[in-house]
Parts: structure tokens; C-alpha cells; sequence
């Protein structure tokens, strides 16, 4: 996917959630931030970050913040992009052959899971979409936060497979370079503990890496996956 009219700017403050205040062609701005997560380890003072001009004039803030160099790392930290990213990379035909239908947002249960797919062969299934922006000495991993509805979410997934449909969920990674991917079980025991869980009941667990620019963000490649 590709961002317009992106710029450079520093990151100065967060004073809650969905705003940050950062410096922009020498003044002061308030910008909207594309992640409601913590992000502690990336949004620190004097941070380079990269904001996209938002398309809706009527909008309190004129850019939304979308990626951040952590040292010699790139991270895109729009919680909304990996989505996107996941529908262009699947609808290539990399995620499964003779795909027939992709359809975002599907109701299954008690969950809404990101993608329905169904196949040539008559094979359907679900995927969820999880985007990575924690690193940890080059070792990808999430959450970064406890999530309830991520663990939610896998047990549905496990559900899923149960009953006869294919089921994964895809970590898309929004950096490069990284050597595997992992649960947090240090922040969030139960949701590595959920995710294992799922995997030995059949869901498909992949870490898509990325390549990331300030303006673009492309799934290139798997990366192992430590349970």
C-alpha cells in the first residue's frame, strides 16, 4: 500500500491515545495517531516520525502519524494498514491459490474475524490479522499490550477448525529485518498460552514480514514462528 503526501517530522508528546504533538516544518503540531496501543518503546521524545496528510478537511487534525524510526528500524505503526496490506498480498494469490472470493469483515459466532476466503476446490475458511510494531533485539512480538479480544479472537479461530473451516491468523510484521516471531508472554501469558492452543488444534499461524518506506508498506516474506 502506498501513502500521499507524506513528511518528516519529530515526536515531542502523547498526550492521550489517538493524538500526538509533534514537531512539523519548525512549528508545533497535533497530529492523529494510527495506533491506539502503547507504543512506548517507539513514540519517545525527539523520535523521527513520518505523517500522511489525512484526505477529510474537516477533520480537527490535518496528518496522521503512521511510522517512526526506532534507531536504525523503520516501523509502520498504522494499526489500519495491515489489513490492507494482507488484501493486496492474498488477493496476489501468495496466501492461498485459486482463491474465488476474499471478504473482509465476516461474522462467524460470536466473532467478527478480518477475512472470509473460500477456493477452486470448495475449501472456506478465516483469517485474522494481528500488526506487529514490537521488537525486542531484532525478535518480533506481540502483544504489546494484554489484548482479551485477541485471545477471543484465537478461540474462535480454534472453534472454526473444528467444525470443518480452514482457519489462520497472519501477524503481519511492520518492520524488516526481524529474525522470528513470538508471543509476548511476558506482557500477556494468556494469549501466548491461547495461541499455542489454537495451532495444536489445527490454526495456521504465519509472520509476514514487511517492507517498509515512510510512505509505503509491502508484506514480503514469512519468518519463523516460535511457539
Amino acid at each position: 500500500m502506498q501513502y500521499q503526501h507524506v513528511k518528516e517530522g519529530r515526536f515531542l508528546s502523547r498526550p492521550n491515545r489517538f493524538v500526538a504533538r509533534v514537531l512539523l516544518d519548525g512549528a508545533e503540531e497535533v497530529v492523529h495517531v494510527k495506533n491506539t496501543g502503547r507504543c512506548r518503546e517507539l513514540l519517545l521524545p525527539g523520535a523521527r516520525v513520518y505523517l500522511a496528510l489525512g484526505d477529510n478537511p474537516q477533520r480537527k487534525t490535518r496528518y496522521d502519524l503512521i511510522a517512526v524510526e526506532k534507531g536504525p528500524l523503520l516501523v509502520n505503526m498504522d494499526s489500519q494498514a495491515t489489513n490492507r496490506v494482507f488484501g493486496e498480498w492474498a488477493g496476489a494469490g501468495h496466501f492461498r491459490a485459486g482463491l474465488t472470493l476474499l471478504r473482509p469483515e465476516t461474522v462467524w459466532g460470536n466473532s467478527r474475524f478480518d477475512f472470509y476466503w473460500e477456493d477452486a476446490s470448495g475449501c472456506r475458511g478465516f483469517v485474522e490479522v494481528k500488526g506487529v510494531t514490537l521488537e525486542e533485539k531484532g525478535h518480533a512480538r506481540f502483544p504489546d499490550a494484554p489484548t482479551l479480544r485477541g485471545v477471543k479472537h484465537l478461540e474462535e479461530l480454534a472453534r472454526c477448525r473444528a467444525e470443518g473451516c480452514e482457519a489462520a491468523v497472519c501477524f503481519v510484521l511492520q518492520m524488516g529485518g526481524m529474525k522470528d516471531f513470538a508471543p509476548n508472554d511476558v506482557t500477556h501469558p494468556a494469549f501466548g498460552d491461547a495461541l499455542r492452543r489454537a495451532a495444536a488444534g489445527g490454526v495456521n499461524v504465519l509472520a509476514m514480514e514487511c517492507a517498509v518506506t515512510p510512505d509505503s508498506l509491502i508484506i514480503t516474506h514469512p519468518v519463523p514462528v516460535r511457539l
